[in-house]
């Protein structure tokens, strides 16, 4: 089975473009068996603003990963994100159509076409439609109706919306590349497909996609999407407090943020505290020493006043996050933010690593957050490809709950 099935995902971010190519094990685990890095040009935000340059540095990545994994790369499963995206929840009704009044896969697809049924603003389109739960006869709370006896079926669905053009423009990059797109999926919605568990979803949690540029917020309850919003800010911010501060260039600052940077100034040691660095001013060949107290103190209230924003919007959807919250992407490799979003958040937080149970290969070259949606990717492509690969052998329970799993995958 493994012979016959390659899931690769392909993070496209507007710092970095990571490729993870995965085989299902025996025993459902994917293996990792190729990696590749990039550095992203011709994004801005999550747009595409160059097909050429983001299809250049996609080519770098893939490149990357098929001589690791010695496997050539011909589709991949894609991240879709960007600050232009909107959620909402809406719901819609049908009648159970047959004499015997039992619910079949075209009543649960009418359900669905009825809730996501919404005026769109020219130019925008649904990109994600995501089941939350059922509602059979006033009885609600059920994920799976399929096969059940009913008069009045009622969906609740997640709609994510965006405009035509960044979807078809990614599109387009990644033709550039050489590469078919075999399917997009949203990439806070990868992320926690390679971090949570059925039980975070269950919960309520949420997962905080910190990159580059942008902030995407997805809110998990009642093993469902309950949330979506995205934000237009990212870690950069980081980096330019830094060259402001001192007074640095940005490459400067990014390699002080990554190698020296904390936000929460309470796990600074007393020797850390004491101690200095050395930095290079703008323009100049002398270095000049740089306290790290002072270096928290830049990068401290930028981090407050993110996670504030991130926040508020949790506050506003009325979500119950007692599950905790999870930061994915590279912007959570900044240290103690996590620590610093526990505060604000008032809930448990921890940097959203990528699950031990899911991976196994190369796992340990994916260990960073910034490695959670191009996992994620995979795994959904993994997954997808064998919920198609038949039902011999399996129960009829087994089989419905693998229908219903690709019912719910035709709608991400």
């Amino acid at each position: 089975m493994s012979s016959e099935i390659q899931a690769v995902g392909l993070d496209i971010g507007t710092s970095h473009i990571r490729c993870v190519i995965g085989e299902p094990s025996s025993d459902g685990v994917m293996n990792i068996v190729g990696v590749g890095e990039a550095e992203s040009k011709g994004l801005r935000r999550g747009v595409v603003t160059s097909t050429e340059a983001v299809a250049e540095s996609i080519r770098k990545a893939v490149s990357e990963a098929e001589r690791v994994s010695g496997l050539n790369v011909d589709y991949a499963t894609v991240n879709l994100s960007g600050e232009h995206l909107r959620g909402e929840n809406k719901n819609g009704v049908v009648a159970v159509a047959g004499p015997e009044k039992e619910i079949t896969d075209d009543d649960i697809e009418r359900a669905i076409d009825s809730a996501s049924a919404m005026p769109l603003t020219p130019g925008w389109e649904t990109v994600s439609r995501l089941p939350q739960e059922f509602i059979v006869d006033g009885q609600d709370g059920i994920t799976e109706p399929i096969g059940m006896n009913g008069a009045r079926l009622e969906a609740l669905v997640h709609v994510v919306t965006s405009p035509s053009a960044a979807r078809q423009n990614l599109e387009k990059a990644v033709a550039k590349a050489h590469i078919d797109v075999e399917r997009l999926i949203l990439e806070p919605l990868a992320a926690a497909e390679s971090v949570l568990t059925d039980d975070d979803k269950e919960y309520g949690c949420a997962v905080v996609n910190m990159g580059s540029e942008i902030t995407s917020l997805m809110i998990f309850g009642r093993g469902a999407v309950q949330h979506t919003a995205v934000f237009p800010f990212g870690s950069m911010l980081f980096t330019k407090d830094i060259a402001t501060g001192l007074r640095v260039s940005i490459p400067e600052a990014n390699k002080i943020k990554h190698h020296f940077g904390c936000v929460a100034k309470f796990l600074l040691t007393p020797d850390e505290l004491e101690g200095v660095i050395e930095i290079v001013p703008f323009g100049r060949n002398e270095t000049r020493d740089l306290s790290m107290e002072i270096l928290c103190d830049i990068m401290q209230p930028r981090a407050v006043e993110l996670m504030q924003h991130v926040a508020r919007e949790t506050s506003a959807a009325k979500a119950q996050i007692s599950g905790g919250v999870f930061l994915t992407g590279g912007g959570a490799t900044v240290r103690g933010l996590a620590e610093i979003a526990e505060q604000v958040f008032d809930a448990p937080t921890r940097v959203g690593f990528v699950d031990a149970s899911y991976v196994g290969g190369l796992s340990e070259e994916v260990h960073g957050p910034q490695w959670a949606t191009a996992c994620g990717l995979a795994l959904i492509s993994m997954r997808e490809q064998m919920r198609r690969g038949g039902s011999g052998g399996r129960s009829s329970a087994q089989r419905v709950a693998e229908w219903f799993g690709n019912i719910r995958g035709r709608f991400r």
